[in-house]
C-alpha cells in the first residue's frame, strides 16, 4: 500500500526565525500591521510504500530524524493518509 505523508518542519518556538521576522517586515510595509508573527517552514510531501501505517510512519519519522529536520534547530510534525 502507498501512504501520502506531509512533513512540517518549523524552527523551534525559541529560536529566532530570521526569514520569519524578515516577511514581517515586509508584510508591515505593506500595511498589514495586524499580522504579529511570521514563522518560516517547510512542507514535505513524501510516497511511501509499506504494509500499514505504522511501518509508514516509522519510514517517515526516520527520514525526518535523519535527513529532513536538523533536530538542534527545528522540530517536525508527520501526518499519513493512504492513497487511495
Amino acid at each position: 500500500m502507498i501512504f501520502i505523508v506531509q512533513v512540517k518542519v518549523m524552527p523551534l518556538k525559541d529560536l529566532l526565525d530570521p526569514q520569519g521576522k524578515a516577511v514581517l517586515g515586509g508584510l508591515h510595509n505593506l500595511g498589514l500591521t495586524q499580522v504579529i508573527d511570521v514563522r518560516i517552514g517547510k512542507h514535505i510531501d513524501l510516497q511511501i510504500e509499506a504494509s500499514n501505517p505504522e511501518d509508514a510512519y516509522a519510514s517517515a519519522d526516520e527520514a525526518a530524524r535523519k535527513l529532513l529536520a536538523n533536530s538542534v534547530m527545528e522540530i517536525f510534525d508527520i501526518t499519513l493518509t493512504p492513497n487511495h
